[in-house]
């Protein structure tokens, strides 16, 4: 048996009701990054990306499962590489339940950052790479104002509203 070579990127894509889905992964299996049409900062197909199915199996099951109502929780393995504020962000996120939102600012203080870092913690909720599977549609502004989310203001709706955050 031959180990994957540990430079290459998998790649697949998924239909969605939010649009078609770019999901990439690492050998090992862990998925790197989530990614929809036309998401400021997100990923483009390259040509030394591997397109495998395979890696992604548990991926779309749980999807599909999420988007039919089936699925309040990912349990995906996730590698997302960042700083370890926006580490810290994102695991942050993961913690935000299905069907609730959160404001910038509570996030703020659920990492222990002070109130004055709410611009940066807006920042590494911008960058996080892995859409929908890492709860960032769940944040919103402090007034209940539905703020910037990198997929989209009408994907962050149509998701809020699947998980009854927002009423239709």
């Amino acid at each position: 048996m031959t180990m994957p070579t540990t430079d290459v990127t998998y790649w697949t894509s998924v239909t969605s009701p939010v649009g078609p889905l770019l999901l990439t992964a690492a050998p090992t299996g862990e998925l790197t990054s989530l990614s929809v049409p036309g998401q400021k900062g997100g990923q483009s197909v390259r040509d030394d990306w591997r397109r495998d199915p395979g890696p992604f199996r548990e991926a779309e099951r749980q999807l599909a499962a999420y988007f039919a109502g089936e699925l309040k929780e990912f349990r995906l393995a996730l590698r997302a590489v960042g700083t370890p504020f926006r580490e810290k962000v994102w695991a942050a996120l993961d913690e935000v339940p299905y069907g609730a939102t959160v404001s910038y600012g509570e996030i703020a203080a659920r990492i222990g950052a002070p109130r004055a870092a709410v611009r940066a913690v807006g920042g590494a909720i911008g960058a996080n790479p892995l859409l929908v599977v890492r709860p960032c549609h769940r944040v919103i502004g402090s007034d209940g104002s539905l703020t910037g989310y990198a997929g989209g203001l009408e994907r962050k709706v149509r998701l809020l509203t699947h998980e009854g955050a927002l009423r239709p």
